[in-house]
């Protein structure tokens, strides 16, 4: 997992965890009185909602992209074995000339 793809997975993780506060603090709230209270309640409500749905369309569109993106890549080697055979090679040349000349 590269550096981008574990700090969305960071941020993802935290958003949920914001998400479970602000519920478990409704629920303990619900010994409040008074009619603002409940108003920003109400408030507060909604925007866990918009936030748990816009959460979950985020999460669809990611996992979709990703699967584009597999689908995308093997399409290219299944339609290009030999650029790809060569192409891991090159890479695999750079790679270990990279790490002799580090030694």
């Amino acid at each position: 997992m590269n550096s981008v793809d574990q700090h969305k997975a960071n941020l993802m993780r935290e958003l949920n965890q914001v998400l479970k506060d602000a519920e478990e603090l409704i629920k303990n709230s619900e010994q409040q009185a008074g009619d603002g209270f409940q108003s920003a309640k109400d408030k507060l409500e909604a925007t866990l909602k918009n936030a748990k749905q816009e959460i979950h369309r985020i999460e669809e569109v990611v996992v979709q992209k990703t699967k584009d993106a597999a689908h995308a890549t093997d399409t290219y080697v299944h339609d290009n074995p030999w650029k790809t055979a060569g192409i891991a090679a090159g890479v695999g040349l750079l790679v270990g000339l990279l790490i002799a000349r580090n030694k």
